[in-house]
């Protein structure tokens, strides 16, 4: 199979009756453009035109000043989401399920709307971690079943069904990148010092599971680095070099700002002290390979641990 070609060698270049004539630029859709989307579209070459899909009037203005064509339409209203057939050559898929359920329409909508007409080059759908369920502390590659164990997992799932569906059925080279915890300090909630300043507790050594993080920037480079370069129907493992378990990379972070370090409680009484969904990250343990995501993708992590990112300065 011939390699993708680079973003630099391939603006221009379509499939031959891809789209009308008219489109002479390299155009890539994000959907999704919250902080990521913002980032992805940072970095990616200055020739491509971006454009957003956003259901948010009050958002558009904040796209164009950042050089981004917005586009009205609503995940949950497929109806509004024809606009999108035949209008870009690359994808990159970022938008969440809805907060309930087991499936996730929204990618279902997404992908029938794309197969409207003549389909993009590539789709690249951002999945989570969780679908691998509890690991307890095993490796997990992305030849390892899916074994989610929360409904907010599963809806995950069902998503990276649809596009690895819609993949196979249109001949779309669609990927799926699988992101744990997503830091930055110039991300909103990016870092773990508003936890540590409020002495949220953390599990006893004995009781700790592994975490796997990846900066906000690193995950914007892969998710361009996918655009052109996945393989068809690929899933990555998108994770630095890090190997903390939870607690451990509290303890870090807190050394790193000058804070005490969190108190450390048994899981038996964690219950007690903690909210919900942190409870549920303390119930899963893994440690994710990162091999695919440098070897076939071949991005070169900037900031391969959290110690070289927590302390990244804003970017100007």
């Amino acid at each position: 199979m011939p390699s993708n070609p680079s973003p630099a060698r391939s603006l221009y270049a379509t499939r031959p009756g891809a789209l009308p004539f008219r489109f002479r630029r390299l155009r890539v859709l994000i959907v999704g453009c919250g902080d990521i989307g913002l980032r992805v579209a940072q970095a990616l070459p200055a020739r491509v035109q971006v454009l957003a899909l956003t259901s948010s009037v009050a958002r558009t203005f904040e796209l164009r000043q950042r050089g981004i064509t917005p586009l009205a339409g609503n995940l949950d209203v497929p109806a509004s989401l024809r606009r999108l057939a035949a209008l870009a050559h690359r994808v990159i898929h970022l938008a969440p399920p809805p907060n309930e359920g087991w499936l996730d329409p929204r990618s279902r909508a997404l992908t029938r709307a794309l197969a409207l007409r003549s389909r993009p080059d590539a789709l690249v759908y951002g999945s989570t971690s969780g679908v691998y369920g509890d690991c307890q502390g095993e490796i997990a590659t992305e030849t390892r079943a899916t074994h989610a164990d929360t409904t907010r997992a599963k809806r995950r799932v069902d998503a990276e069904n649809a596009v690895r569906f819609f993949g196979r059925a249109s001949g779309v080279r669609s990927s799926i990148l699988r992101i744990p915890g997503i830091y930055a300090p110039d991300r909103p909630n990016g870092t773990p010092q508003a936890r540590l300043l409020k002495g949220t507790p953390v599990l006893q050594a004995q009781d700790d599971v592994y975490s796997n993080h990846i900066h906000a920037d690193d995950l914007a480079r892969a998710c361009v680095a996918a655009l052109w370069r996945a393989r068809p129907q690929r899933i990555y493992n998108v994770n630095d070099d890090g190997c903390f378990k939870m607690g451990d990379y509290f303890d870090l972070a807190a050394d790193l700002y000058g804070l005490p370090r969190p108190p450390r409680v048994p899981r038996s009484t964690a219950s007690a002290q903690l909210p919900l969904m942190l409870l549920s990250f303390m119930s899963e343990s893994r440690r994710m390979d990162n091999t695919r995501l440098k070897q076939e993708l071949r991005v070169k992590l900037r900031y391969p641990t959290v110690a070289e990112g927590l302390l990244t300065p804003p970017r100007g």
